[in-house]
């Protein structure tokens, strides 16, 4: 199984409807790749604020392989909320983190 973790700090003037919106949309995507074996969303509540770098949001997809993390990096749906993440994170890739582990 692979975890695919993504970490966000999103710009201080980021809707929370459009953060909601973004969340219910990845989650759909268990319904639309096969393989797609959990999806979980959290704020980061760590008390070490100053370790976190402003990444204050989580989402991670565990996947079956890695072939079908690889289908969710092609998807057509996925690029383009992926497009509406990094509008959120005002283009800059310093706000985004992501890293995948083998379970």
């Amino acid at each position: 199984m692979i975890r695919h973790m993504v970490f966000l700090n999103y710009a201080e003037d980021m809707a929370q409807d459009m953060k909601d919106a973004i969340l219910r949309d990845l989650a759909a995507l268990q319904t639309e790749i096969d393989g797609i074996e959990a999806f979980h969303a959290h704020a980061n509540m760590s008390p070490e604020t100053h370790f976190i770098h402003g990444f204050t949001e989580v989402f991670w997809f565990d996947f079956r392989d890695a072939g079908v993390r690889d289908a969710y990096l092609a998807n057509d749906t996925h690029t383009a909320i992926g497009r509406r993440i990094m509008a959120g994170l005002n283009d800059d890739p310093n706000r985004i983190f992501v890293c995948d582990v083998a379970l």
